[in-house]
Order: C-alpha cells, then sequence, then structure tokens
C-alpha cells in the first residue's frame, strides 16, 4: 500500500457561518509559527510512528492541504512546507498534490508557489456561484472572481481543478442552484463535490437555526425536503454533462478522481499532521498477532493546545471493527463493496453484518448486483441512517498499550 498525507492548515480570511472545523482567523506570526510546527513534526513521524506499533508504508502517492485556506500561507511558509515533506517521505513522481484554496486568494504570486511546490489539483470553496448566497455565509468571493480564478489556474498549468458547491445555502432556490450547476458544468473543471448543509450546534448558523432566530440568515435556509431535491437535482445534472457520481458527495470527469480522498473510503494509509488531524496506520506484525488491523491517531483541535503538547490521541481499530469501517467507507462510492473480496479479507466476521443487509435491502436503501452490495439513490440520501446498522457492540482489544 502507498501512503497518503493530509495536513491540516486552519488560517482563514473569515469564518464561514456554517462552519463547525478547527479553523479561524490567525495573524501572520502566527503563521508562521505553525508551519515550524509542522517541519518538526514531519521530521519526528518515520522514528515516532514505530513506537506507537504502526509501519508507514512508501511510497507516498497523493498529499493534501486542507483547511482553513492554506492558499493563505506566505510563499516562504508553503515552500517550507512542501520542501519538508519531500526531505521526509518518498514522494512519488505522479503523486497526486491537491491544495485547498478560496476564491479570491489566488492572486499571481499564490499560483506560482503553488506551481513552484509541485501542486498540480486545486480545491476551491465555491459552495456557491450566487453571490447572494455566497455573502450571506461570509464567503468574500464573487462569481467573477471565481471564474477568472479558474481561468489564472488553467493558464499556469494547474487543470485539475475541484468545485466544492453547498445545497441549502441562505436563500437558495430551485432557480439559483441550477444557476450555481449552470456555472460548475460550464466552467469545464473536472471535478465537482457536492454537500447538503448540516446543521450543527457547533457553528454559528447551525446553532441560530436550532434557536429558530433570524441572524445569518438562518430563516432563509430552505427546508430538508428542498435541499434534499438540490442534491437529487446535482446528481442527474452532473451525470448527463458527463461529470459523473462515483461517491455519495463527488462527481468527476473520467480519471480526475480524488486519489487522496479516494484513500480514505478504502481504507488505505494516511498520515496527518498540524491541528485536528488524523491518521490511520497500518499495525506492526506484534499488534497484528494481538488482533489489531490498524490504529488511528488524532491531534488536538485546539490551536494553542497544538502549540504546548505533542500529545496523540491513539485508538487500535480491531479486525470487527475494521470490517464495519470498509461497509460504511466502501457503501459510500457508487461501484459499491465487493462481499467476496471482504469475506476473502476478514473471514466468517462479516456474516455478522447479514442481518442489516437483508434488513436494508427490504428496506430499499441497498441492493445487491451479484456479491457487490451498493446504496440506491434513496439509501444515498439516508446513508447516515444506513451506516449506523453497520455498527456493532464494541470489540475489546486486550493486551496492547498505546500512549501519545
Amino acid at each position: 500500500m502507498s501512503l497518503g498525507v493530509y495536513i491540516s492548515v486552519p488560517f482563514c480570511r473569515s469564518k464561514c457561518t456554517y462552519c463547525n472545523f478547527a479553523s479561524g482567523v490567525f495573524s501572520a506570526g502566527q503563521m508562521g509559527k505553525y508551519a515550524g510546527r509542522l517541519v518538526e513534526d514531519m521530521h519526528s513521524a518515520r522514528t515516532f510512528t514505530p513506537l506507537h506499533g504502526v509501519e508507514v508504508p512508501d511510497p507516498c502517492d497523493s498529499i493534501y492541504l486542507g483547511g482553513g485556506t492554506p492558499s493563505l500561507l506566505p510563499a516562504g511558509e508553503l515552500k517550507c512546507i512542501f520542501n519538508s515533506l519531500r526531505q521526509e517521505f518518498n514522494i512519488a513522481p505522479d503523486a497526486e498534490v491537491t491544495v485547498e484554496c478560496a476564491p479570491g486568494t489566488l492572486s499571481d504570486e499564490v499560483i506560482g508557489t503553488l506551481g513552484a511546490c509541485g501542486v498540480n489539483r486545486v480545491s476551491l470553496g465555491v459552495q456557491s456561484f450566487v453571490d447572494q448566497e455566497a455573502a450571506s455565509v461570509a464567503r468574500l468571493h464573487t462569481r467573477e472572481k471565481t471564474l477568472h480564478d479558474i481561468d489564472c489556474l488553467r493558464a499556469a498549468g494547474i487543470s485539475n481543478i475541484n468545485v466544492d458547491l453547498i445545497a441549502g445555502l441562505p436563500h437558495q432556490t430551485r432557480e439559483s442552484w441550477h444557476d450555481s450547476l449552470d456555472q460548475a458544468i460550464a466552467s469545464g473543471v473536472p471535478h465537482v463535490s457536492i454537500y447538503m448543509l448540516e446543521v450543527d450546534e457547533d457553528s454559528r448558523l447551525g446553532r441560530e437555526l436550532m434557536a429558530g432566530g433570524t441572524r445569518y440568515h438562518a430563516h432563509f435556509v430552505p427546508d430538508d425536503e428542498a435541499t434534499a431535491q438540490s442534491y437529487e437535482l446535482a446528481c442527474a445534472r452532473l451525470n448527463v454533462a458527463g461529470v459523473a457520481q462515483y461517491e455519495i458527495s463527488n462527481f468527476a470527469r473520467p480519471g480526475f478522481e480524488s486519489r487522496h480522498n479516494l484513500k480514505y473510503w478504502t481504507r488505505q494509509p494516511y498520515l496527518g499532521f498540524g491541528v485536528d488531524a488524523h491518521s490511520m496506520l497500518p499495525a506492526s506484525p506484534r499488534l497484528q498477532s494481538e488482533r489489531v488491523e490498524s490504529l488511528r491517531f488524532s491531534t488536538t483541535d485546539s490551536f494553542d493546545r497544538f502549540f504546548v503538547s505533542a500529545e496523540l490521541k491513539a485508538a487500535p481499530v480491531s479486525t470487527g471493527q475494521a470490517v464495519e469501517e470498509s461497509l460504511f467507507l466502501g457503501l459510500r462510492r457508487n461501484c459499491g463493496l465487493a462481499l467476496d473480496g471482504l469475506r476473502r479479507e476478514y473471514g466468517d466476521i462479516v456474516e455478522k453484518h447479514e442481518p442489516a443487509i437483508r434488513e436494508l435491502t427490504e428496506a430499499r436503501l441497498l441492493e445487491m448486483q451479484g456479491d457487490v452490495l451498493r446504496l440506491t439513490p434513496r439509501g444515498r440520501l439516508l446513508s447516515n441512517e444506513v451506516f449506523e446498522k453497520f455498527i456493532l457492540e464494541p470489540e475489546p482489544v486486550k493486551g496492547i498499550s498505546v500512549s501519545g
């Protein structure tokens, strides 16, 4: 297996009202301090992870800088991070290298820096091509600026571009959603991500919606049914336009599927650095003999605590939990999950999920074609309810010690 590396960059120009991520507005000095800490952590990763009973595969064939808005980093800090990555990891020559960017932050200098760092894929957090909708959730760009940034990226040789859109934003109507989809398709970008607005109590908009208030344009948020219909409309229109759905939230032209995100859905190893970063690495033979399939790690979600402690939260993943993850992550993909392959890898433990599979198939949330299990279109809308059916009682794992 090859490795994916994720780097969390929690810096924003402004905090979107729907956002519950560990991100915010920080000074340039804090950005420099943060980049320095990332470099230190990457330097220690090769010697640190074996102490936890995990293995770091070679080579690394996907790098993803997410946030936040990594394109806000000064050129020197961005180059420092990428130089460190190449010093500490064996980066494959054809590695996919993605940076999340906010429209309006891509100056000629920033785009030049991305190219110099070997970035070959950019994910633009557009959310809406309708200016009123974008402004209502504190996005600072306009449609015109977004389309200009896409043209500039292409002119610089970066044509592998993703556009994020959100169904269910304040003021969104069926007509305005058609408009955003029209623009995404007409732009010719090879990848589009469609998310349904989540009401989360950790975001300002979510709290206001739950309270029934009117701040942050909460009273202009479409209802759940309208949001679901917008998602279904996006699926239909993008598929017809040749941007085919390959995962619940992701659509791509042939050959432009996100290699990094596919690692998450297929349980390939990845290593995360920065605030609220997560890792999943295969267990060493010693831990495998103790029924540990892999280990997951996470860092603190507090920007301040990140600088005073190197503590990692670590959790062993048993064989039973690995099967559960394989089911609810694999089912996110339109191609589905081959149960025969799962049985060959994990044995009889897969049979514990047969009752849930039968129940969900009878409810027309899942469908079987040969030995391949897939979500139905309705199942995608109710995917969280489907996935919950595969979570069994925790399987005890004895005899291991994992410290931060």
